[in-house]
């Protein structure tokens, strides 16, 4: 598996996080249901954290992710989670027990490292594309046209370009 992908769409995160203020990152945000840019990200990182600390016991289980205050109220911290998160994310890939609660049924299910990372990166891209919502509230606030962007739609869009 190639990390890169995470790796780059987590830098597009950080490149934002590098220009937000701390009252901006936790402003609630109508749009978004009152929640805010940071509490989005919280997210993301933590789904990351939750899967790549999982490795060494083989069982997952997002819903017992920890859930860290900070992490959604200072960039700063947010981006040195994500930086821990790109040097700890290359493992070789082994087979896991994803537990998942709905509603009180609890499912056991096998999947694998790299299949989890892959959830992650989709995951994190639609977050970021909620996230692109409240950046346009902030004016001095940039992000890449394809920030939040499926790569299959990216490609799809560059061929109806063409």
């Amino acid at each position: 598996m190639n990390f890169t992908s995470v790796k780059q769409t987590l830098s597009e995160l950080q490149h934002l996080l590098n220009q937000i203020s701390e009252d901006d990152y936790s402003k609630p945000i109508e749009y978004l249901s009152n929640a805010s840019i940071g509490e989005h990200t919280r997210h993301i990182i933590e789904l990351f954290q939750c899967a790549i600390n999982s490795y060494e016991v083989g069982e997952l289980n997002y819903d017992n992710r920890g859930r860290n205050l900070l992490i959604q109220t200072s960039p700063s911290f947010a981006i040195e989670k994500i930086d821990e998160i790109c040097n700890a994310i290359e493992k070789e890939n082994k087979d896991l027990i994803l537990e998942s609660v709905f509603f009180e049924e609890v499912s056991h299910m096998k999947t694998n490292y790299f299949r989890e990372i892959i959830y992650n990166l989709e995951h994190c891209i639609h977050h970021q594309a909620l996230i692109k919502v409240a950046v346009f509230q902030f004016e001095y606030l940039t992000v890449n046209a394809n920030f939040g962007v499926a790569p299959s739609t990216i490609v799809y869009r560059n061929k109806c370009a063409q």
